[in-house]
């Protein structure tokens, strides 16, 4: 299977790279980055040592040489990517956060005549997590309030985190309740007592923190906790190759890690 990475010089394409290096089912066949970058012409394994014979270029239309697209970049970048990828054919796992409204529904739309995996969170441990979730929501569904709590490094761009929205979201669906509905993003001054029935959300940011999540079910007495943190990006670039290889037998429609998981 050809894969193509983008936002090849960040920290999460190379890690894409080199796992695609690693797997002997999987080419390298494309390599992309944000045009005026200095990685564009330079070789995909450069930072490795490693001659790959694929060059890191701008050009979207580098993509007829791929199967599938992995893409961690930004919004604006993945939908561009995904109408590339549409035109030519590609398979593509969208492991992009910060989605809006519109840009869901393009990714919709997209599902409707290419593959698609998109998921917040390509970690197996994290989607292990959300159905425990799902459980503990079922069993704690009156007399707990439920918080989420997640902390990322300093230069992510978005809050909460797509992994901290599809925890809030597992605990709103098992409860019957859209989550916007009962969501309280942020608290300041004078609040009041806490409202029953509410999921609150709380971020940090700072450092080089990879990721860590922990929703919190605080009853009378007890708190009970699920956690996830990540000490490495090596488990989302893992959950992404598996995501790949299951697009291979998928000509279209939209999947996310947990139709992956179940195969």
């Amino acid at each position: 299977m050809r894969i193509a990475i983008a936002g090849a010089s960040g920290r999460m394409g190379r890690m894409l790279i080199q796992a695609v290096l690693d797997s002997p089912d999987l080419t390298l066949a494309v390599a992309l980055d944000r045009s005026g970058s200095d990685a564009i012409s330079q070789d995909a394994g450069a930072f490795l040592g490693v001659d790959t014979g694929v060059r890191i270029t701008g050009s979207l239309d580098a993509l007829a040489g791929a199967d599938c697209l992995i893409d961690f970049t930004r919004p604006e970048g993945t939908l561009a990517h995904l109408d590339a990828c549409v035109a030519h054919g590609v398979k593509c796992v969208i492991g992009t956060t910060g989605f809006d409204a519109e840009g869901k529904q393009a990714i919709r739309a997209a599902a409707q005549k290419t593959a698609i995996v998109f998921s917040p969170n390509m970690s197996v441990g994290v989607n292990a997590t959300l159905k425990l979730l799902d459980m503990a929501a079922r069993l704690l569904n009156s007399g707990y309030d439920v918080e989420v709590f997640e902390a990322h490094h300093r230069n992510k761009v978005d809050a909460p985190s797509g992994t901290a929205l599809a925890m809030g979201e597992a605990v709103a669906r098992a409860w019957g309740k859209p989550l916007d509905e009962i969501a309280d993003w942020a608290r300041h001054g004078d609040t009041g007592p806490r409202e029953t029935g509410r999921i609150g959300f709380s971020v940090l940011r700072g450092g080089d923190i990879v990721g860590d999540h922990t929703v919190y079910f605080c009853g009378t007495g007890e708190r009970i906790e699920i956690s996830h943190r990540s000490s490495s990006r090596a488990t989302y670039a893992q959950g992404s190759l598996r995501a790949a290889r299951y697009l291979a037998r998928r000509e279209f429609g939209l999947f996310d890690m947990q139709d992956v998981l179940a195969t």
